[in-house]
């Protein structure tokens, strides 16, 4: 029977563009950047990588959907190179590939990229469906922050709370992403805010305002991953591990029936179930140090806290606005800025997360360091809470006595 792939995968070597308004810099530039700090940081040649994965949303920015332009921007040695494409997890999706190529023994080391241009798209906000599709047919204007404006209003209703009580509680988690992103150099916004200026901005799609959307934004980040005993014939001491890696998509449920009441995320709650019980947790509210969590906007991170079992049901407005998920608070979450502060070029983000948790447990995190955490998680969602597919991604210091036998 299958036992997962805790502990059977270390993350050698993690690098990150920055994010931003990056006009001067291809999608090529962006991945060298992230893959040259990556190489660096592992202590490897380009030519010690046997496999690549390489996590593109958008088709212009890739060659028929293939991934040579990975393979052709880094002058690879012609070895194995895959694009994948699974909506906002797409950079999970990449590191999934190369973490299960080694957990199987297809190859020593492989590498997982993830890259976009969103600013490229000329778009303010994420490009518009293609015209004429079935998807369009059957939800004719549709837009993210009016699916999520959605979920914002569904939570409110099955908990019981005012929509003034639910705005304040996402004020708290937009005020508290800036002052993180503040302090993180690669973040696309650094200014710190207010919840009050959170709360008198435009409205987009009530009750989502300026502040609570995430913004569009180009980069790309890297990893690399091998096996621990390969880790440590490298040198390596400090091994970060991947301790659980699962995705959970739709499968209509939610749109089928009115058995999901639209105030959750269905997938979340059974990727974080199989992932908890992956990465033998069985308390995440105790176990867990910190979180990064696909906050595009602030009602996802708001609902998330319960869907990833962090709060109890209805509790999470009241443990956002106590603070237990602020910078020092109990679990402290979005540490490095979030989305809201990055932005979201979507093949990048899910790496962009992995990579401030890898920073974090590592001791490597500079000015928003936090003392001493073990176990990190790492959140997508894909697509709207009707439709999409969820990630949850556990990582942790390497214990004592696992191994992989094989030997580079």
């Amino acid at each position: 029977m299958a036992d997962g792939i805790r502990d059977k995968v270390a993350i050698i070597g993690m690098g990150c563009s920055k994010f931003g308004e990056r006009w001067d810099s291809g999608p090529d530039d962006l991945v060298v950047e992230a893959v040259a700090e990556a190489l660096g940081d592992a202590g490897i040649e380009r030519d010690q990588v046997g496999a690549a994965w390489l996590g593109v949303f958008f088709d212009e920015q890739s060659i028929g959907k293939s991934a040579l332009p990975l393979s052709m921007a880094l002058r690879l040695p012609n070895i194995p190179v895959t694009r994948v494409e699974n909506l906002c997890a797409t950079g999970t999706e990449a590191l999934r590939g190369a973490v299960y190529a080694v957990a199987a023994g297809a190859c020593d080391i492989a590498m997982a990229v993830g890259v976009e241009k969103l600013k490229d798209t000329g778009y303010s906000g994420l490009p518009e469906r293609t015209k004429g599709t079935f998807e369009d047919l059957y939800l004719p204007g549709s837009t993210a922050p009016g699916a999520f404006a959605q979920l914002a209003s569904a939570y409110a209703a099955r908990h019981g709370f005012s929509m003034d009580e639910v705005r304040k509680a996402m004020a708290h988690v937009s005020w508290k992403s800036h002052e993180n992103g503040a302090l993180n150099p690669k973040a696309h916004l650094r200014n710190r805010i207010t919840e009050q200026q959170v709360l008198d901005a435009p409205l987009i799609s009530y009750p989502l305002g300026v502040y609570d959307c995430c913004g569009v934004s180009d980069g790309a980040a890297c990893a690399i991953v091998t096996t621990p005993d390969i880790a440590r014939g490298l040198g390596k001491t400090d091994l970060v591990t991947v301790k659980a890696l699962q995705l959970a998509p739709s499968n209509g449920v939610e749109m089928g029936h009115q058995s999901w009441d639209g105030s959750y995320t269905l997938t979340t709650r059974l990727a974080a179930k199989r992932a908890y019980r992956e990465a033998g947790i069985d308390d995440p509210r105790e176990q867990l140090d910190l979180m990064e969590v696909h906050d595009c906007f602030s009602i996802t991170e708001l609902v998330l806290m319960e869907d990833l079992g962090l709060s109890e049901p209805g509790r999470a407005p009241h443990d956002i606005r106590d603070g237990r998920y602020d910078r020092d608070g109990a679990l402290p979450c979005q540490i490095d800025g979030g989305l809201k502060c990055f932005g979201h070029p979507i093949g990048a983000t899910g790496l962009r997360m992995t990579y401030e948790i890898y920073l974090q447990l590592l001791g490597r995190a500079a000015e928003r360091q936090l003392p001493t955490p073990s176990l990190g998680l790492a959140h997508n969602l894909g697509g709207i809470p009707n439709r999409n597919v969820a990630s949850v991604a556990i990582f942790g210091l390497a214990t004592h006595g696992a191994t992989n036998m094989r030997r580079i």
